[in-house]
């Protein structure tokens, strides 16, 4: 049910809009405030999915409640109440943040129009927000040993910066979290974060992957087709594996990095993108320059800031928690209760050789919670962890 509340000193109007509201559907529940001080209390103890409000009001007008609620509860959309001699205010509210204004006495196909669309408008932001906290909890870094507390330090020193960032560790540490974390508390946030694995990208493709192509530029280019730091304009491109991308296509990334451009294979038309590069890689890139594997301008170019992440055999610590939060995850994704681990099994997952490191101690986890006991056990773990 829609809860709806009506800030309004005439008890004529209110009752005119309680009574519109309530027989168009019995969805809406309607909430009344005499004036804009009883309003503004209602919503900092109450939830809302609309209010109505006039615009002027004793004691608290509705330019005041409007600024209020923008900081009290900005999610909520606000419909402004206006007379004929305050539709100039009324289109100025729309500035500072209301949804709509409609004009007294209230038309009904207006009124129920805009109450409508405001309402789906609530459901929309309402469901973003919690993609993005899902999303968020996607990415969560566990851990608070000292190695996963200074990582998280120097995310939140670099990710407001431009600053280009290499991020190094074997694999299944987790250095794509690191990638989304950078993105996520930067300036870049609203923009989009484009995710490249250079190592699953054929080689003779890499470069109409990042930098897209021309009809015809080659047998399957059967369109135009822009690539990925054309669609990372304006946020971050993240290239993982950078470390497996051709010279070739090295060549290209310097000279993106350099002058901010990137041309369409096929093309001499040059595209100005505006994109911060994050990378990553399990490869020792001083071996691969020394080989002639990787050029050592693009390393210096990658690597204004390094990130280390360790191998969770340098993190053990950690492990507990780890299986704490994977334990609720999984339980979460097959709809089933969550198992609790013994202190005698924890222990000896700890002990373990984490050679498949974060990603191999999901795995583990999830088989012995599907082939373990009620409570997981140490005898569990010497069954099902082997390898």
């Amino acid at each position: 049910m829609s809860r709806i509340l009506i800030i309004e000193d005439e008890a004529a109007i209110r009752r005119v809009l309680v009574k519109i509201l309530s027989e168009e559907s019995n969805s809406y529940e309607v909430v009344e405030a005499e004036d804009g001080l009883a309003g503004i209390e209602l919503i900092k103890k109450e939830d809302f999915d609309l209010i109505l409000c006039d615009i002027k009001m004793p004691k608290m007008d509705g330019v005041e409640v409007l600024e209020a609620v923008k900081k009290i509860k900005p999610e909520i959309p606000i419909v402004m109440i206006s007379g004929h001699g305050d539709l100039d205010t009324a289109v100025n509210t729309m500035r500072l943040g209301a949804f709509d204004y409609i004009s007294k006495p209230p038309d009904l196909n207006r009124l129920l129009n805009t109450v409508r669309i405001a309402l789906d408008r609530k459901e929309l932001v309402v469901e973003n927000t919690r993609l993005k906290k899902k999303v968020s909890q996607k990415y969560e870094m566990i851990g608070d040993s000292e190695a996963i507390s200074q990582i998280k330090e120097m995310i939140e020193k670099v990710a407001p910066t431009e600053a280009r960032v290499l991020i190094t560790g074997p694999n299944g540490t987790g250095k794509e979290l690191v990638a989304h974390w950078l993105h996520q508390k930067s300036d870049r946030s609203k923009g989009p974060l484009v995710e490249v694995n250079c190592a699953a990208i054929p080689s003779e493709l890499i470069e109409s992957e990042l930098f897209g192509h021309l009809k015809g530029a080659f047998t399957s280019a059967v369109k135009d087709r822009a690539g990925k730091f054309e669609a990372a304009n304006g946020g971050t491109i993240f290239l993982d594996e950078v470390g497996d991308m051709s010279l070739s296509a090295q060549a290209k990334v310097l000279r993106a990095l350099q002058e901010s451009k990137v041309q369409r294979v096929g093309s001499d038309k040059d595209i100005k993108v505006d994109v911060r590069v994050v990378a990553a890689t399990n490869k020792d890139l001083s071996k691969e320059i020394a080989d002639g594997k990787f050029r050592e301008d693009l390393y210096h170019r990658l690597a204004v800031i390094l990130i280390k992440v360790p191998p969770l055999n340098e993190r053990r610590e950690d492990i507990p928690l780890l299986i704490d939060y994977f334990t609720k995850k999984i339980a979460d994704e097959h709809g089933t209760a969550q198992k609790k681990f013994s202190d005698k099994a924890i222990k000896l997952l700890q002990e373990y050789d984490w050679t498949g490191n974060i990603r191999e101690l999901r795995n583990v986890v999830e088989r012995l919670i599907i082939l373990g006991d009620k409570e997981v056990s140490e005898n569990d773990v010497k069954l099902f962890a082997s390898k």
